[in-house]
């Protein structure tokens, strides 16, 4: 008696340790995870690699200036159309030179903003007389530095300026005051500044709305009040977790974060933590049908599920880790973010849900209410099946698993046909996979709501030579100035052709006519392009520009904006033929270590490809013809495979532990049967979860997220309903003992099934 009291006050110390340690990180956790934006780097030139032409071009092209700039453009028109007028342009030359004089927001103390200007702000009326050109040079050093509460120097500087033109000018893109004009702000401190704007649901939106549908699903699963609750407070402790280490890291510079890796960072989180729970609580409800303690319960449940949770987690982290070998940055970094966010989900679901879930003690069970689990209960169903003429263990799999019993039995009376079937439906959808076009797409088209900066550059595209902003850099000897500059006039796309001066840079045309800087024998030749920089046109330009150049000057280096793009997609088509094998090693390496075998890693492998294959081919047909997308970002389809193969071979690891679990009572057909028949329900729950907390990323207005969201939760669904319950149980099926190969069960299944027959000879 005193054991038993001694062992409970044991139990009852662990779990209020186990609870109270996640409490702690769950309060340093909530507010680091509030604070992620604020170490956010969402500059793409800072994730290129160090190899890039780029990337050197821009380290000699700031050896020709003091400071490097951020550029601010702020672009008028008569809202009525027509002339701009005298008055007109007065008032706006009033207004530019009294933006230096202008006052830092009170968070951020005393001064003006004239600090963190390199030139004082240009006004250039169109050559049409049709519109009007500010020019403000931001110091790029300073842009990213945090403005007190009010984020970072570029974008509260976006802010006031749109504040002021509303204020001063009653100018906006959307109205007009006194003067009749209207203004947008744009440039790349526009675009930024937007950019950071719709980031900024990832912190609100975005979570809420995952959790909101991940709670619903759950109501419907468990059919109970509380259950849901608990899983859902363990996906929170799990986020507050990884954003407390993702935020340490990135603030000591230890790895980089940026938007779109901390909307998947909340969504694999989510995703991953329901996914985990899912599958402990489905084992945990099983044991306590057999045995009267729950902390009994859940220590039966803890080890069984183990193996197949840190086996999917493992999979997972590996494949994510894989992004290491990235050329960007961007890439790279998404690695090890994601890889904490998987962990924190592990260490979440195996220490803090089996500790909540025990609150309580000897009445734990409550949390299962109104369907709450006893021992009895299988003895009834097993006593009742014995009358209808079933199996003990039969009447219990048809009364908790009807439905999946009926499709388990049906798949293994029609394996061949069924895998057949699949996989040419499989490989139709994959047919479409090379008309995705994934090449990348302009700066314009990240958005997909209206905003002032993409506005803005229609605008200024239509009055002013757009790439004269950001004009491509061409890096060359001096003694190959005139051979550059005739043969960056040759291509098509070019506007004008202008060695650097010294002259302050973004109005058309600066410095023309000056004799050119000379820095260690290279000149600085500015190409500005009939495009915006940020378009895909003028990447294509860019191009051209480097062969045209690079015939006449072999040492020349081209960069600029432009450049930056087309290096950023050469780099996203090399990790794909890098990473893309790594991941498939990694995973069929850590598949044969937990099955004991090579057929069966094979098979689940190929299923998952071919199920990702098809995943983008829907997607191409969906982009292209449906939805009218202008195309995607290289590294969509990078992305896609890493979370779809490696969150899709989850399930299939999840099946096949129970198949082989079962497999070794009954053998490979009837433990696939028996495996589908469990684990049909929480493994479709499970994906019909972690599809609705990725399509949540459709909630924040950009192209990348939005297709990235319905790709992922298309290929989740797709591998939970086709290839988890169709396509891997009928392959396995039929291969019977073959599956297991070259593993022990393999050869010991065949040498019963050798003696079957022998016995079965007359």
């Amino acid at each position: 008696m005193l054991r038993n009291s001694s062992g409970a006050a044991l139990r009852a110390l662990a779990v209020v340790l186990a609870l109270g340690v996640w409490l702690g990180i769950g309060s340093v956790g909530g507010v680091a995870q509030g604070q992620l934006s604020q170490v956010q780097t969402n500059d793409a030139a800072a994730f290129l690699p160090t190899t890039a032409e780029s990337t050197r071009a821009a380290e000699l092209s700031a050896q020709f200036v003091d400071s490097e700039t951020l550029p601010t453009l702020v672009v008028l028109q008569p809202a009525a159309g027509g002339q701009v007028t005298d008055e007109q342009v007065a008032a706006v030359q009033e207004f530019a030179a009294g933006l230096p004089d202008l006052p830092l927001p009170e968070a951020a103390g005393d001064g003006t903003w004239g600090q963190y200007l390199v030139a004082d702000p240009v006004v250039i009326p169109s050559q049409d007389g049709e519109a009007i050109l500010v020019v403000i040079s931001l110091d790029g050093a300073a842009a990213d530095d945090q403005l007190g509460e009010e984020g970072r120097v570029s974008t509260a500087f976006v802010d006031e300026l749109r504040t002021q033109l509303d204020e001063q000018l009653g100018a906006t893109a959307t109205s007009s005051g006194e003067l009749g004009l209207q203004a947008w702000v744009t440039g790349p401190a526009g675009f930024v500044a937007d950019l950071v704007t719709a980031f900024g649901g990832i912190d609100g939106v975005l979570l809420l709305v995952a959790l909101g549908a991940v709670l619903v699903i759950l109501v419907l699963v468990y059919r109970s009040p509380l259950l849901p609750l608990a899983v859902i407070l363990t996906a929170v402790f799990a986020l507050c977790l990884a954003g407390w280490v993702v935020y340490s890291l990135a603030d000591a510079d230890i790895i980089v974060l940026n938007g779109q890796s901390q909307g998947i960072l909340s969504i694999l989180v989510v995703g991953a933590s329901v996914d985990y729970a899912l599958l402990l609580v489905a084992r945990y409800r099983e044991e306590l049908r057999h045995v009267e303690q729950p902390w009994a319960a859940m220590g039966r449940a803890m080890r069984a599920s183990l193996e197949p949770i840190a086996a999917s987690a493992g999979t997972v982290i590996a494949g994510l880790l894989c992004l290491l070998l990235s050329d960007l940055a961007s890439n790279r970094d998404l690695g090890p973010v994601a890889a904490i966010g998987i962990a924190s989900a592990f260490l979440a679901v195996l220490t803090f849900l089996p500790a909540l879930l025990l609150v309580g003690g000897a009445r734990a069970r409550f949390w299962f209410w109104p369907r709450t689990p006893r021992p009895g209960q299988a003895a009834v169903l097993e006593t009742a099946g014995q009358t209808a003429g079933l199996e003990p263990t039969d009447a219990v799999l048809v009364r908790e698993h009807g439905a999946w019993v009926r499709l388990a039995r049906w798949v293994g009376a029609h394996a061949r046909p069924v895998w057949i079937l699949t996989t040419l439906a499989l490989a139709l959808a994959a047919a479409f996979l090379p008309t995705l076009r994934a090449d990348g797409t302009s700066q314009s088209d990240v958005f997909l709501t209206d905003v002032d900066s993409v506005a803005g550059e229609q605008v200024l595209a239509d009055h002013f030579p757009a790439g004269a902003v950001q004009p491509a850099n061409v890096i060359a000897p001096l003694d190959d100035l005139d051979a550059v500059v005739a043969a960056a006039e040759q291509v098509p796309g070019v506007d004008s052709v202008t060695p650097y001066t010294g002259a302050a840079t973004g109005a058309p045309g600066a410095g023309a006519g000056q004799d050119p800087v000379v820095v260690d024998g290279n000149i600085r030749v500015d190409v500005a392009t009939t495009a915006p920089s940020d378009s895909r046109e003028a990447v294509d330009t860019v191009e051209a520009l480097r062969e045209a150049v690079h015939a006449v000057s072999p040492t020349a280096l081209v960069g600029g904006a432009a450049a930056q793009t087309l290096d950023t997609n050469a780099a996203s088509a090399s990790d794909l033929r890098t990473i893309v094998p790594a991941v498939l090693l990694v995973i069929v390496l850590i598949l044969m270590l937990l099955l004991r075998s090579v057929v069966s890693a094979v098979v689940l492998l190929a299923a998952n490809v071919l199920s990702f294959a098809a995943s983008l081919g829907v997607a191409a047909v969906v982009f292209n013809h449906v939805l009218g997308f202008p195309g995607a970002d290289p590294s969509v389809p990078l992305y896609a495979f890493v979370f779809l193969v490696a969150l899709g071979v989850d399930y299939s690891i999840f099946l096949m532990t129970r198949v082989r679990e079962e497999s070794l009572k009954v053998g490979t057909r009837a433990g696939v049967v028996r495996g589908l028949a469990v684990t049909g329900g929480v493994i479709t729950s499970a994906g019909v979860v972690l599809a609705a907390t990725f399509a949540a990323l459709g909630v924040i207005p950009l192209l990348f997220l939005a297709q990235l969201a319905f790709i992922v939760a298309f290929g989740v669904l797709l591998d939970t309903l086709v290839v988890r319950s169709l396509l891997v149980p009928a392959v396995v099926h039929q291969l019977d003992a073959r599956a297991w190969w070259p593993g022990r069960m393999s050869r010991s299944q065949q040498e019963v099934h050798h003696q079957e027959r022998v016995h079965a000879e007359p």
